[in-house]
């Protein structure tokens, strides 16, 4: 739980920050070092946006945490004052008079109950955890709406997103399926330039093309959908995400800037669990789902062109999202025996037929 909660830490943003870091101290560093962090710096900010989708937070064992036994009660112990007149009855032990092992033993009794009270406060926030959470489980495996929700924020690592700059809202329909709109970072967010190093070691700044930009631009979206999906499959128990991932973009009509989807996507958990998310390209790995967008950008903005999200009335319907277990045994059952009867009757059709006997001789 503890690895849960906090967030994950990972090796590309750890990287830049060091190089950040580094970058304050460039007034120490020669032109041709100075040179090369920059561009390191610029490479390490775009690993960060194009590998968003390569981690995922902890795997929930709900069922696991249902049944976890309570934390025990802590136990009293007189270690400080077992040792003081364990000293006191070696050799070389001379108090100068009769009050200095009354005085010890008493600040050793104390070091026994300070060491208790500490021991029953931890035990108290344990227990109260051990509460929380043995409340909650239950009412996830029964898929409450309401403790997804509770999950959602206390447990779901993806604060990252947000420091990247999108924001995500969720709507739990029923415990199989849960809806996520995702809100991307504008055009702001990928640099304009392209940074390399030239020959002698000077930094070189280019315009980043349109296509090459248009490229990350798509992936960046790409890997902010599939890492929602991947946390949130990692969190609950639900076998589909649907995920509609939005962008600002200039209204032609108003002038305005207007919040538009351009990706809408289902992501089923069985689907997840075969990609490979170290090797896959993103914005192919779309095409292992039932989506809409095409990621045209537009001509005249260079914009997403905008789609109409898929609902949960778009997605294919599982004959088994409402149907109870002993309806299903009962299903089952009837299934069985009407196959047994047609059997019977198709034998009782079935005509004799007399197989001649090799005697022997």
């Amino acid at each position: 739980m503890q690895a849960a909660e906090r967030r994950q830490q990972r090796n590309a943003q750890k990287r830049l920050r060091e190089l950040e870091r580094q970058t304050k101290e460039q007034a120490k560093l020669s032109v041709l070092e100075q040179a090369r962090l920059e561009v390191e710096t610029y490479e390490s900010g775009l690993e960060v946006l194009l590998s968003v989708h390569k981690e995922r937070g902890e795997l929930w064992d709900w069922l696991a945490v249902a049944v976890a036994l309570p934390p025990h009660p802590p136990r009293k112990f007189s270690r400080h004052e077992l040792k003081t007149r364990l000293q006191a009855s070696l050799p070389n032990f001379r108090p100068s008079h009769e009050q200095d092992l009354e005085t010890a033993l008493a600040q050793a009794r104390s070091d026994d109950e300070q060491e208790f009270q500490e021991a029953l406060a931890n035990f108290s926030e344990e227990k109260a955890e051990w509460e929380r959470m043995n409340d909650l489980a239950p009412r996830i495996l029964a898929g409450e709406h309401k403790a997804y929700t509770e999950a959602l924020v206390e447990f779901s690592p993806l604060a990252e997103l947000s420091d990247l700059g999108s924001s995500i809202y969720f709507t739990v329909h029923h415990a199989k399926l849960l809806e996520c709109v995702l809100k991307v970072s504008g055009r702001q967010i990928i640099p304009a330039d392209v940074k390399s190093l030239t020959a002698s070691g000077k930094v070189s700044v280019k315009a980043m093309p349109k296509a090459r930009f248009h490229e990350i631009y798509q992936d960046y979206m790409c890997g902010c959908v599939l890492r929602v999906a991947r946390e949130v499959i990692a969190l609950l128990p639900v076998d589909t995400v649907l995920i509609t991932a939005s962008v600002d973009a200039l209204d032609s009509r108003s002038g305005r800037s207007v919040e538009q989807p351009v990706l809408s996507v289902a992501i089923p958990r069985i689907a997840v669990e075969r990609l490979d998310f170290d090797l896959i390209d993103p914005s192919d790995a779309m095409q292992n789902f039932l989506r809409r967008g095409d990621f045209k950008a537009s001509r005249k903005s260079g914009d997403f062109e905008p789609i109409t999200a898929l609902t949960p009335a778009d997605l294919p319907q599982s004959s088994l999202d409402s149907v109870d277990v002993r309806d299903l045994a009962v299903g089952l059952q009837q299934l069985r025996d009407e196959v047994k009867a047609d059997l019977e009757a198709l034998g009782s059709q079935l005509p004799v037929v007399a197989l001649p006997i090799n005697e022997s001789p």
